[in-house]
């Protein structure tokens, strides 16, 4: 048995509302363990005096420079003693989940046994660099439970200004809108950046996530300085046994108001069957006797919309593969960041083709850790020097779809394209010449 809990009046209001609380699960912990007990009492008081008081220090194990998130706590009385004394210390070991996140039970509960044992029970899944954080532990409790997890085959993720643990979506396990090897091209790519993940020594922290279709479900897009979502660059393929199958389910209403009218594009036509148009660009799928769906695949943005809502009916294509976007982040700096497209398709079936993708996150993070300053992630390096300039270092192509917004002055000025012109071409006949 835990000693006596603390009178909580702030928390216990958390758990009024029709939602579940995460002050009734350390409740839970607390009847056994007197490290979630002080942890109730610490949590109470910081919500009474709406003042944090956990700091940071150096807490680590033999061989990893990071890994560990450390947490000491301020709240002491007037001789210097912890007010909270089995809380006085409460780090963090983040470990690295499987890619996809499959578990199975019997794992979880070796993790569980481990984790009560050593520390104070209370685990994450998952945090939002992916690793499993395993909260509330003891400076000298730190190695054993990492000893322990180690044994059980797991190793410590990403912290501080290092390479993160990256996520992966269950993707080609279970999902049928899957365009690669999610769970594969995850592992190959940290299994190259083991030693910038153990040992921080970047700018800031660095994080990959691999979503396997445009749904990204990892939030990649918003939330990854590389994030690798899966596409395909061929037609939309139709199937018309369900797309019948749906329509007699759905309706005539849901297909235009729910389908036809939220395509961002206006790809989506309902015509006539005899009023079909052919081309490389176009697929159709009939949906009754006279009418059919007429895509114009050229104006596809593969936002996934109906697709989602005709899931077999609508599916992706055949020629799959991933776009990689640079520099997603939340609010740091300046504000909120999406990923930049840097490369609008590449392949991912291959070792070699994994192998591309490698190398351009080996060139992406060596450019990071040279020219981003202390404290700046990816996105706002690329806002500060220019993505130009980020792009010529990578050695890639600048591509019309890149750009972040219109032009807004429709004035060009041309003073110098004369002479532009000349050099261009003195540069071609001397390339000729030779």
């Amino acid at each position: 048995m835990a000693k006596k809990q603390h009178d909580t009046p702030q928390l216990d209001q958390l758990e009024s509302g029709p939602w579940p609380s995460f002050v009734t699960g350390i409740k839970r912990l607390a009847k056994t363990n007197d490290m979630a007990v002080d942890l109730m009492g610490q949590l109470e008081t910081s919500y009474q005096t709406k003042k944090g008081y956990w700091k940071g220090g150096t807490v680590g194990v033999f061989g990893y420079g990071g890994g560990i998130i450390p947490r000491f706590t301020e709240l002491k009385n007037d001789k210097g003693e912890a007010v909270y004394p089995d809380a006085a210390e409460f780090h963090t070991l983040r470990i690295q989940p499987p890619a996809g996140m499959h578990y199975n039970t019997a794992t979880l509960r070796k993790m569980s046994d481990i984790w009560e044992k050593h520390g104070s029970g209370l685990i994450a899944f998952h945090g939002q660099s992916g690793d499993i954080m395993f909260q509330g532990a003891t400076t000298a409790n730190v190695q054993p439970a990492f000893d322990e997890l180690n044994e059980l085959g797991f190793d410590l993720g990403g912290a501080g200004p290092a390479v993160r643990t990256s996520m992966s979506c269950v993707g080609a396990a279970r999902c049928e809108h899957s365009c690669y090897d999610e769970a594969s091209a995850h592992r190959t790519v940290l299994n190259n950046f083991l030693d910038d993940m153990h040992r921080p020594s970047l700018p800031y922290k660095f994080k990959f996530k691999f979503s396997g279709c445009p749904n990204d479900c990892m939030n990649s897009i918003q939330r990854a300085d590389m994030a690798v979502i899966g596409t395909w660059r061929d037609n939309i393929r139709t199937d018309e046994k369900m797309a019948k199958q749906w329509l007699a389910k759905h309706g005539m209403d849901e297909l235009v108001n729910d389908v036809i009218a939220r395509c961002p594009t206006k790809t989506i036509e309902l015509k006539q069957i005899k009023n079909l148009k052919t081309g490389k660009d176009l697929s159709s799928v009939a949906i009754n006797d006279t009418q059919a769906l007429e895509i114009n695949n050229k104006d596809c943005v593969r936002c996934m919309h109906c697709i989602n809502v005709m899931t077999g009916a609508l599916s992706t294509g055949v020629d799959k593969g991933a776009s990689i976007l640079v520099g997603g982040k939340r609010t740091l700096k300046i504000g909120d960041l999406f990923g930049t497209v840097v490369v609008p398709f590449m392949k991912l079936e291959t070792e070699d083709d994994v192998e591309k993708l490698v190398d351009l996150a080996q060139r992406t993070i060596d450019f990071f850790a040279e020219n981003a300053l202390e404290h700046e992630r990816t996105g706002e390096m690329i806002e500060r020097i220019g993505l130009v300039n980020f792009l010529e270092a990578m050695e890639i192509e600048v591509d019309p779809t890149m750009v972040a917004h219109p032009r807004t002055n429709p004035y060009v000025r041309t003073d110098g394209w004369d002479d532009e012109v000349a050099k261009i071409k003195a540069k071609k006949q001397a390339g000729m010449g030779a």
